[in-house]
């Protein structure tokens, strides 16, 4: 039986005791028939009439309700229910559809806004996105992956990662590889993901191109190369081709000067100079580049750090409370690195008469050293680690990019910045314990 029979049933049997009672009545009560029978029959038609309506105003929300549901189910979320009363039980029923269903609004709204930016982002970035489902399938890819393809019409989608060539992508677990495609040949870095989609795994799969951006860092390099290079001949090859000329001019001269003996000797050594000073130049630059692998093994690093500030002569180094640290590195580059930090820290206090100070610390599973100045500190602190950059008269320029390379080949970093609040600069060098 359905509901609604079940309502008008029960309103029906709540209204057929009095209704009994009343036929009753009618029966003894001596009452001529036709009164009898006109009264039953408006009694009986009185109280079907009230169990319909009863039924009525139980079905008939139930049934809005209903179709706010199935309105709601079918992503119409514009329809809303009226006359709802707060105070009343059913009102807040109402209500509370009604709230849910501009939820729902708002949330598809902000749904399809940050599908519309993912599939923006996904046609501009420069990755190529494919998707698969469990299948091997092809199930999404952005535009930069169709032009990889070669395929920008449109019916990629459903088609097997082996038709595609794209299955080294899927099977090698290798995040770099170096791979072919219609639309581009270089290194690829290549990062997969897993995600679930109706129940079925997927896989995500990204694809950056790496060779444009390491061919671009390649040319950057060689520029920065040949400016400094260029630089340095020039210095030398300029003074020495002006003596050079000057020299044979006075080779000649048919009748040259008394003291042309002289003049020889000086602008020889002036070209020998030069020549020196381009020699120094490329061992310098050979020595930066031929830097080897750091062969790590357990350090003391305290009696290191005192080791070397005993070299130090020119004037007497600090070293502030610290630690006793043992650090797996080279010896023998970090003492070289340190050297190199404290006789720039040393050199910059003597021009002011400040003093040096170093100390370190262990955090976060890593070595951090500090030595601070007193000197009059760097302006511009931007070209202070470019090759054969120096701030000093008789510097190389080479001592903090070597010192920086050390770092690194250990895993750490060497930054050069002002103290706060103080005078001069200070040296952090940071590596992993």
């Amino acid at each position: 039986m359905t509901y609604d029979r079940r309502i008008t049933l029960l309103a029906l049997s709540a209204g057929l005791p009095a209704l009994v009672a009343a036929f009753v009545l009618l029966w003894i009560g001596g009452y001529p028939w036709l009164i009898r029978i006109t009264v039953g029959v408006l009694l009986g038609i009185l109280c079907l009439g009230i169990s319909i309506a009863l039924r009525e105003h139980v079905i008939r929300p139930l049934q809005t309700v209903s179709n706010l549901l199935a309105a709601l189910r079918e992503g119409d979320f514009s329809i809303r229910a009226r006359g709802a009363m707060p105070d009343d039980a059913l009102g807040q029923v109402m209500l509370e559809v009604n709230a849910l269903a501009e939820t729902l609004r708002s949330q598809r709204l902000g749904a399809q806004e940050a599908t519309r930016l993912l599939r923006a982002v996904m046609a501009e970035i420069d990755v190529a996105i494919f998707a698969f489902d469990s299948d091997k399938r092809l199930v999404l890819v952005n535009r930069y992956g169709e032009r990889l393809l070669g395929r920008e019409d449109g019916d990629l989608i459903g088609q097997l990662a082996d038709d595609l060539g794209l299955t080294p992508v899927l099977g090698n677990p290798s995040t770099l590889q170096d791979l072919s495609f219609p639309g581009g040949v270089g290194r690829w870095e290549i990062r997969r993901t897993r995600f679930w989609q109706g129940g079925i795994p997927h896989e995500l799969v990204a694809l950056s191109d790496l060779s444009q951006p390491l061919r671009e860092q390649e040319r950057q390099a060689w520029r920065r190369l040949i400016r400094v290079i260029g630089h340095e001949l020039n210095n030398s090859l300029a003074p020495i081709k002006s003596i050079a000329g000057s020299l044979e001019s006075l080779l000649n001269n048919d009748r040259p000067p008394d003291d042309w003996r002289d003049d020889m000797r000086k602008g020889l050594a002036v070209i020998g100079s030069r020549a020196d000073a381009l020699s120094r130049f490329t061992t310098a630059y050979a020595r930066l580049a031929r830097l080897p692998a750091p062969s790590r093994r357990p350090t003391d690093f305290g009696s290191l750090m005192r080791r070397v500030v005993s070299l130090e002569t020119r004037l007497p180094v600090t070293i502030g409370e610290s630690p006793d640290v043992t650090v797996t590195a080279d010896p023998d580059q970090l003492e070289q690195l340190l050297i190199n930090l404290l006789r720039n820290a040393v050199d910059a206090a003597l021009e002011t008469g400040g003093g040096v100070t170093a100390s370190w610390f262990t955090s976060d599973h890593a070595l951090e050293v500090h030595i601070d100045d007193q000197g009059p500190g760097v302006q511009n602190t931007g070209n202070l680690f470019v090759p054969f950059f120096t701030t000093k008269a008789g510097g190389s320029g080479i001592g903090l990019v070597l010192s920086r390379q050390i770092a690194e080949g250990h895993g750490g970093s060497l930054t050069l910045e002002s103290r706060p609040g103080e005078r001069g600069m200070r040296a952090t060098l940071r590596i992993p314990l």
